[in-house]
């Protein structure tokens, strides 16, 4: 039986996922969830990007007002429940 993962469980685990430090049973629900979810797979590469990024030690010049949009955007995204 396919058991589906929502969005907000996608966030939680994505760095996980990146990390390679999930069992194959959540990896293969995730992987059908980015064939159908076009934001978090969006997410899910944004997200490697960044680490490929870091992990390279690039730097460079962001553009102008680049860090105020990325707040503005990030604040307007739902916020994930508080884990118990």
């Amino acid at each position: 039986m396919v058991i589906e993962i929502s969005c907000i469980e996608v966030w939680r685990e994505i760095s996980n996922y990146i990390d390679d430090t999930i069992d194959a049973e959540l990896r293969a629900r995730m992987d059908r969830h980015f064939r159908n979810c076009k934001h978090c797979t969006a997410i899910l590469e944004g997200t490697s990007n960044t680490v490929r990024l870091v992990v390279d030690d690039a730097a460079f010049e962001l553009p102008g007002g680049f860090s105020e949009r990325l707040l503005k955007r990030l604040s307007s995204l739902p916020a994930a429940p508080e884990k118990e």
